[in-house]
């Protein structure tokens, strides 16, 4: 059902069953899925693909241009995966020649005042709060949460399942399964209540630990610590996720809370 008061191209493609309430405007080359609904002065842009049974809350701004000087009116998209809710003026820029386009996956929440900028790619099942700001070219994995106020450098990579505590500066990567928190951002454990919560059983929450000993708690460096880690730990699907992401880390990982004592045993940092 469409309102009258509601401004829709004549190009834009609007499935089944979507609502569209007034004030809100559908610009051309946008496509939506059926079942969703757009409230009340949302706004979507040129290049939004916006898939079926989504909720688009008033005063969001999907598919604007990109808030990057080098964009020079190429075409590019914004594609939201089915099921995913984008809160009051929330914002999702295109993207740019980088990539080609901005994603945001299925079944997510991006809350109000949130921003995700060109080029970013947000997995399914994620959590974005209330006024995160993600500069462009972020990934952010599948099942991941980042907290409310938190700021997300440029090409910064936060791995799946993990959390994020609220207002944090995220300048550095987040490897998977982890909890980000402290200024600067340093590893606070692994996300245990998340990962019971999604069916990881004790045995392997505690092999994931043992990985992450070696990386944060042994004093060894990022290298040395893989080194051992493939040595000495059996393998599976989670050791190779963590060692990958963090070989494949351009920005570096989160640093340790703890140093080295000079004896090879590590103490919280004051």
């Amino acid at each position: 059902m469409t309102d009258s008061l509601a401004y829709i191209h004549s190009d834009a493609k609007i499935g089944q069953n979507v609502e569209i309430e007034p004030f809100a405007m559908i610009h051309k080359d946008v496509e939506i899925g059926e079942g969703t609904w757009i409230g009340s002065h949302a706004v979507i842009n040129a290049g939004a693909r916006i898939g079926k049974n989504c909720r688009i809350y008033p005063g969001a701004v999907i598919s604007a241009t990109p808030q990057d000087l080098k964009y020079n009116n190429e075409y590019t998209l914004t594609i939201i995966g089915d099921n995913t809710t984008v809160r009051e003026y929330a914002t999702i820029s295109r993207g740019t020649e980088e990539h080609w386009k901005t994603v945001v996956g299925s079944n997510c929440l991006i809350m109000a005042y949130a921003h995700v900028a060109h080029d970013c790619r947000v997995g399914s099942n994620c959590i974005i709060g209330n006024n995160v700001q993600m500069a462009g070219h972020v990934h952010v994995g599948e099942w991941a949460i980042v907290s409310a106020l938190s700021a997300v450098h440029q090409f910064v990579k936060i791995g799946s399942h993990s959390f994020v505590s609220g207002a944090t500066m995220v300048r550095k990567d987040v490897p998977p399964f982890t909890k980000a928190a402290r200024e600067p951002i340093s590893y606070a454990g692994i996300n245990s209540v998340g990962l019971r919560r999604r069916g990881f059983s004790n045995e392997k929450i505690v092999e994931i630990q043992n990985i992450y000993r070696y990386i944060y708690m042994r004093g060894l460096n990022n290298a040395e610590a893989l080194q051992k880690i493939e040595l000495e730990l059996p393998p599976s699907n989670e050791r190779d996720v963590v060692i990958n992401f963090i070989r494949n880390s351009e920005r570096g990982i989160m640093k340790s809370p703890f140093q080295t004592n000079g004896t090879g045993e590590s103490e919280a940092q004051p």
